[in-house]
C-alpha cells in the first residue's frame, strides 16, 4: 500500500493474494508456473503485485490449478484502507 503522501498509480488497489492460496495448497510458485504454463519469472511479478494486467486465460489456469475462484486471488484495497 501507498503512503499517504505517496500519490496511487492504476492498479494500487488490487491485492494479489497468491502467497495464501500457494500455502494453503502446499504448492509452490515454481511447481504453479510448470502447470499452468506460464515462466517463473512472470508468475513472480503477478506474486510480488508488479503485474499490470493478466490475460484471462492465465487467470482462468491458475483458478483451474489452485481449484479457486477469481475473487479468492484478486482483492481490492481502496485507498487508505489495508487489505
Amino acid at each position: 500500500m501507498a503512503p499517504p503522501d505517496t500519490p496511487r498509480t492504476e492498479g494500487d488497489g488490487i491485492v494479489i493474494k497468491l502467497d495464501d492460496l500457494l500455502y494453503d495448497r502446499r504448492m509452490t510458485l515454481t511447481e504453479l508456473a510448470e502447470r499452468v504454463g506460464i515462466t517463473l519469472a512472470n508468475l513472480s511479478i503477478l506474486k510480488t503485485g508488479k503485474a499490470k494486467a493478466i490475460r484471462f486465460s492465465t487467470l482462468e489456469a491458475i483458478c483451474r490449478e489452485l481449484d479457486c475462484q477469481p475473487g479468492d486471488l484478486l482483492g481490492y484495497a481502496p485507498a487508505g484502507k489495508n487489505g
